[in-house]
């Protein structure tokens, strides 16, 4: 077993105090970086061109089930999402910003530190991609009117991206949002709206600025009711 959890728990460990303040972590990352949506440069080019190896990444994988499971479900309360089932594209594309500093996750950044290298960050990719979607996650309202709302935008703007199932598209960088825990979306989607999620596709921030807070919650709420046949957990 390598030594990326020891690393991944000292440097978690040692956060605890240094995250107390978001905007100082790896500032001088974050400073020289403009808002990049999907720019085909740097580590991620480099992962994208690798065959990821699914063994391999299982291993390093341990790490990331501490907070994400090991089934990759993640917590229904939104405070980690579900990753099972994810395109190992979105997976790549979302470390890479986290460790280049495009995206700001300062609870993440410490354990995407323990990837040695492109290789690595492809195998673990590609084993997450693996996984079976697992049910019973956040849920929203389920109030049929707000439901109804819900569909009616998701289908009008959210479809040709995303996919009638939630999806995604892997060759777009458009994540699987099918069996995604509603309060993890809410909270991404209002970040998006609220331009604080700089790596976000600037096509979806337009979107996203002409919702109301309540258009937001129901097409969020109804995205949590889709499922993508064929990769839910049978057991």
């Amino acid at each position: 077993m390598k030594y990326s959890l020891l690393i991944a728990l000292s440097l978690a460990l040692g956060a605890t105090m240094a995250f107390a303040d978001p905007q100082a972590t790896h500032k001088d990352v974050i400073q020289k970086k403009n808002n990049v949506w999907n720019a085909q440069e740097g580590e991620k080019i480099e992962a994208l061109k690798l065959k990821g190896d699914v063994t391999t990444g299982e291993d390093s994988y341990l790490i990331c089930g501490t907070c994400h499971l090991s089934s990759g479900a993640g917590l229904p309360d939104g405070s980690y999402p579900q990753l099972a089932g994810q395109h190992a594209s979105v997976i790549i594309k979302q470390i890479s910003d986290i460790r280049e500093g495009l995206r700001d996750n300062p609870a993440m950044y410490p354990f995407t530190l323990t990837l040695s290298d492109a290789q690595e960050l492809a195998d673990v990719s590609a084993y997450i991609q693996t996984l079976c979607i697992p049910p019973g996650n956040g849920m929203g309202s389920n109030d049929p009117a707000i439901l109804r709302n819900g569909k009616k935008l998701y289908k009008k703007e959210c479809t040709s991206c995303h996919g009638a199932n939630g999806e995604g598209d892997k060759a777009k960088f458009y994540p699987v949002l099918a069996g995604q825990h509603y309060k993890y979306m809410l909270r991404q989607v209002t970040e998006i709206r609220h331009g604080k999620r700089r790596n976000a596709n600037p096509d979806m921030v337009k979107i996203l600025k002409k919702y109301s807070d309540s258009d937001l919650d129901a097409v969020v709420a109804y995205i949590s009711t889709l499922t993508m046949p064929g990769t839910l957990c049978t057991e």
